[in-house]
């Protein structure tokens, strides 16, 4: 048996751990430990640091629920969520990009009916999202499944909304026969990560801004296509270029264009207060066996 010192410790540890039949769980164990050693010697913790690592480890994973997962947010912040997300996501330049899920999705959005309204008695300023959905070579796709959540015109999404029985801010539709959509909703705003948790206690530590720029939340879904989860951002918003989960691509942002009240809106009825436009198209890549076919 080799007695460890702490120069052999970390050869020691992947070792022991390289004994694992299953192939990626053994490349996944020894590249942890390979790192993870490496870190703890970059920065030679106290044994209270270590103590103070392990609470708030600790009181992260107590603060995770179904609608809050306090990890996802750490691992927003930190960058690991866009990085995973670009791994998994190298689809064709033309394609419309992908980014982030976010902590705040809700599984089982509402069917909608083309135009219908899913912010109905939410406070915000109206706003219409218009657009087509088609795959790389131009073709349209009818029945796309486009699933939105989205904060309130408050910067409140469902989970932070106290009281609310029922669906908020979100809603499953569907394109039609020329793969059009027409979405009714409330402009959303840019809004703070939240800060009363263990990521909130590590960002009140930098001078780093913990906003997110207003956006829009798709996950979009076609038979025969790779599906999309991504966000629409609003042009010209005070932190488009400090998102605090690094999730805005320059392709994702849009202009809310906002027109007077009296003005005709995408629905056909006019309106009596302003409301905004989005107008965009959402651009899905193939999936290998279907584009064979």
């Amino acid at each position: 048996m080799v007695y460890v010192t702490e120069q052999t410790l970390t050869d020691v540890v992947r070792k022991r751990w390289s004994d694992i039949p299953d192939p990626r769980l053994q490349q996944v164990m020894q590249a942890l430990v390979k790192h993870l050693h490496a870190f703890v010697r970059e920065i030679e913790p106290s044994q209270a640091e270590w103590a103070t690592a392990i609470d708030f480890l600790t009181r992260t994973g107590k603060l995770c629920d179904d609608k809050r997962q306090e990890f996802i947010l750490l691992s927003d912040v930190l960058g690991v969520s866009m990085l995973v997300d670009a791994i998994n996501h190298r689809r064709s330049s033309q394609a419309t990009p992908s980014t982030v899920e976010g902590p705040f999705h809700v599984p089982g959005a509402p069917p909608m009916a083309n135009g219908a309204n899913m912010a109905a008695n939410a406070p915000g300023i109206p706003c219409f999202c218009i657009g087509k959905v088609h795959g790389v070579g131009g073709e349209p796709i009818v029945g796309a499944a486009l699933d939105l959540w989205q904060t309130d015109g408050e910067g409140f999404y469902e989970a932070q909304r106290p009281g609310i029985d029922g669906v908020w801010m979100r809603g499953l539709y569907r394109t039609q026969g020329d793969g059009s959509y027409l979405i009714r909703t409330v402009a959303p705003i840019a809004y703070t990560i939240p800060m009363d948790g263990t990521i909130g206690e590590l960002m009140n530590r930098t001078n780093m801004s913990h906003m997110r720029p207003a956006h829009i939340h798709f996950a979009l879904d076609a038979p025969g296509y790779h599906g999309l989860v991504t966000h629409l951002f609003q042009a010209g918003d005070k932190w488009i270029q400090n998102d605090a989960v690094y999730g805005v691509k320059e392709p994702l942002i849009v202009e809310f264009k906002k027109l007077p009240a009296g003005s005709k809106a995408p629905s056909g009825e006019i309106m009596n207060e302003p409301f905004y436009v989005v107008n965009y198209d959402f651009v899905l890549e193939r999936k290998a066996q279907a584009a064979a076919a």
